[in-house]
C-alpha cells in the first residue's frame, strides 16, 4: 500500500508539471496575440500589459524548474519519465523566450506611440508571420499534453514558410530603404519585429522536437524534415 501511495504521489508530481507548463504556454500564447494588437492599434495601454506579464511567465519557469529538480532529488526518475522532465526543463526554456520576443515587440509599439510619429510604420507583412507562428505554438503544446507527434511535422514546415516570409520581408524593407532613405528608420522597425516572430517560430519548432524525443526516444534536432517525418512514423 505504501508503494502504491508513493507512485500516485509521483504521478501527481509530474501531472502537476505538466499542467503548469501548459499554463505557462497559455499564457506566452497570449502574449504574442496582446503584442502584435499593440503593435497594429499602436495600443500603449495593452503594450504595457504585455510587458509587465512578462514577469508571470518568468516566475512561472522558475517554479517549473524548481519543481523538476525537487522530482529528480527526491524519485531519481529513470527511463521515460526522466525523458520527460528533460523535455519540460527545455520547454520552459523556449517558452520563456517566446515571452521575450513578445515583449520586444511590445516595446517596439511603445516606443512608436511615444514617439508622436505622422507617419507609423505598417505591419500588415508581419500579421501573416504572427499567425503562421501562433499555430505552430498551439501545435507543439497540443502534441505536448498529448504525447502525441503526429502533427509535430506540420510544425517544422511552417517553420520553413515562416522563414521564406521573414526573407521576403526583409528583401521587401532593404528596397524601400534603398528607395527612400526617409522610411530607414521604420523599416528597422518592422525588421526587428520580424525577426522576433522568426525567433518565436523556431522556438516552437524545438518543442516540437522535444515532444519527438519524448514519445520516440530519438533526437531530432539538426535533423531534416525528411528525417523528422521517419522518425514520427515509426511504430
Amino acid at each position: 500500500m505504501q508503494f502504491e501511495h508513493t507512485y500516485k504521489q509521483y504521478d501527481a508530481e509530474l501531472e502537476s508539471v505538466r499542467a503548469k507548463v501548459l499554463e505557462m504556454g497559455g499564457l506566452v500564447e497570449q502574449q504574442i496575440v496582446n503584442a502584435l494588437e499593440a503593435l497594429v492599434t499602436t495600443n500603449p495601454t495593452m503594450a504595457d500589459s504585455v510587458i509587465k506579464n512578462d514577469v508571470r511567465v518568468n516566475a512561472l519557469e522558475v517554479q517549473i524548474d524548481e519543481d523538476c529538480n525537487h522530482i529528480i532529488a527526491r524519485r531519481q526518475p529513470a527511463a521515460g519519465d526522466l525523458r520527460m522532465i528533460m523535455m519540460v526543463v527545455k520547454t520552459i526554456t523556449d517558452l520563456e523566450r517566446i515571452g521575450d520576443e513578445a515583449t520586444k515587440i511590445a516595446r517596439v509599439a511603445q516606443k512608436i506611440y511615444e514617439s508622436d510619429r505622422m507617419f507609423v510604420p505598417r505591419f500588415t507583412e508581419i500579421k501573416s508571420m504572427i499567425s503562421l507562428v501562433c499555430e505552430m505554438l498551439r501545435t507543439s503544446l497540443d502534441a505536448f499534453a498529448r504525447l502525441d507527434v503526429t502533427n509535430t511535422t506540420d510544425v517544422a514546415r511552417k517553420d520553413e514558410l515562416v522563414d521564406d516570409q521573414f526573407r521576403a520581408a526583409m528583401r521587401q524593407l532593404i528596397t524601400f530603404m534603398l528607395e527612400d532613405p526617409r522610411t530607414i528608420s521604420m523599416s528597422l522597425e518592422v525588421l526587428f519585429v520580424a525577426k522576433a516572430v522568426e525567433r518565436i517560430g523556431d522556438h516552437a519548432k524545438n518543442i516540437a522536437e522535444y515532444v519527438i524525443y519524448m514519445v520516440k526516444g530519438k533526437d531530432v534536432r539538426h535533423t531534416s524534415l525528411e528525417v523528422m517525418e521517419r522518425e514520427t512514423q515509426k511504430s
